[in-house]
C-alpha cells in the first residue's frame, strides 16, 4: 500500500515522483507521508539520479493534511494530541528531508496546493505551475490555521502577502504566486508537463558534482551572518574548483569545446 501512494518513475537521470491518492487530491495522509519519506530516504544516496520532479495524480498537486485522520486522531482517548504531535513532526522531518536531498527537487503543480500541500510546494527547490492552478492556506476557513504550513511559505514569499494569505483563507491564482515568489514559472496547462521535463532536463545536463556541492552549500549559507556566509561559500568554492571535472569544464570553456566530464 505504502509502494503504491507514491509511483517512481527514472527518466534517465531525472525522477518522477507522482503522489498517487487522487481520491482525497492526495492528501497527506499517515500512509503518503510515510511513502514519500521513504522515496527521499532512497534517493539521499543515488549516486545517479541527478533532478526530481514531485508532481500529482488526478485532479490536484495536493490538498494538505487528511482531515479525517486528523479527526480521528484528535478523538483518540486521552492520545490525541500525542497522535496530533506525531503526525506533525513526521511531516516537517519529510518536509526537510527536500533541502537535504543533493538532488534539485521541481514541484509540478496543477490543480490545487492547499496547506501542507501549499507547504509541500513551498519546500521544494523549484515549481513549475499551471496557470490555471490555485494555491492556499485556508485552514483559517476551518478553525485551524496552518501553522506548520506557514514555515515554509514565510521563508518563500513577503511576510504581509503570507500573513494575508494564513488570516484570509482565500486562494491566491499562479500567477500572483509568481509574484510573490512562491513558483519560478506559470505555464500554460496543456505544456506543464513538458515545461517541468525541460526545466529537469537542463538541470540534470549540469556537472552533478557541481549542483550538488552548490545546493548543500545554498541552504546552508542562507542562514548565516554574511561576513559567516563568505567564509563558508568560500571554502565551497576551493571544494568546487579541486573536482578533476570542474578543471575539464573551465578548460572546455576557455578551448570552445564541450567538456568530457567523468560525472557526465
Amino acid at each position: 500500500m505504502t509502494q503504491d501512494l507514491v509511483i517512481r518513475e527514472d527518466r534517465g537521470a531525472v525522477t518522477h515522483l507522482t503522489l498517487n491518492l487522487p481520491g482525497k487530491l492526495n492528501a497527506l495522509s499517515d500512509g503518503m507521508i510515510a511513502a514519500v519519506t521513504a522515496q527521499f530516504s532512497d534517493l539521499m544516496a543515488s549516486e545517479t539520479q541527478r533532478v526530481i520532479v514531485l508532481k500529482g495524480a488526478g485532479k490536484a498537486f495536493c490538498a494538505g493534511h487528511d482531515l479525517k485522520e486528523m479527526q480521528a486522531k484528535r478523538e483518540s482517548n486521552d492520545k490525541g494530541a500525542f497522535a496530533l504531535r506525531d503526525l506533525f513532526d513526521r511531516c516537517a522531518r519529510m518536509m526537510q528531508m527536500i533541502p537535504r536531498l543533493p538532488q534539485p527537487v521541481i514541484a509540478e503543480v496543477h490543480g490545487i496546493a492547499t496547506a501542507a500541500g501549499c507547504q509541500l510546494v513551498a519546500s521544494c527547490d523549484l515549481a513549475v505551475a499551471a496557470d490555471d492552478c490555485r494555491f492556499g492556506v485556508n485552514g483559517v476557513n476551518i478553525g485551524l490555521f496552518c501553522s506548520t504550513p506557514m514555515v515554509a511559505l514565510s521563508r518563500n514569499a513577503p511576510r504581509k502577502q503570507v500573513f494575508e494569505m494564513l488570516v484570509t483563507g482565500e486562494f491566491i491564482p499562479a500567477a500572483r504566486a509568481r509574484e510573490i515568489g512562491l513558483v519560478n514559472r506559470v505555464v500554460p496547462a496543456g505544456s506543464l508537463s513538458a515545461e517541468t521535463e525541460a526545466l529537469a532536463g537542463k538541470i540534470a545536463g549540469k556537472l552533478g558534482s557541481a549542483v550538488r556541492i552548490g545546493k548543500r552549500a545554498f541552504y546552508d549559507q542562507i542562514q548565516l551572518p554574511l561576513d559567516k556566509a563568505y567564509e563558508m561559500t568560500g571554502a565551497v568554492m576551493v571544494e568546487n574548483m579541486l573536482n578533476s571535472d570542474t578543471s575539464e569544464g573551465i578548460a572546455a570553456f576557455l578551448e570552445k569545446r564541450d567538456p568530457d566530464w567523468s560525472q557526465g
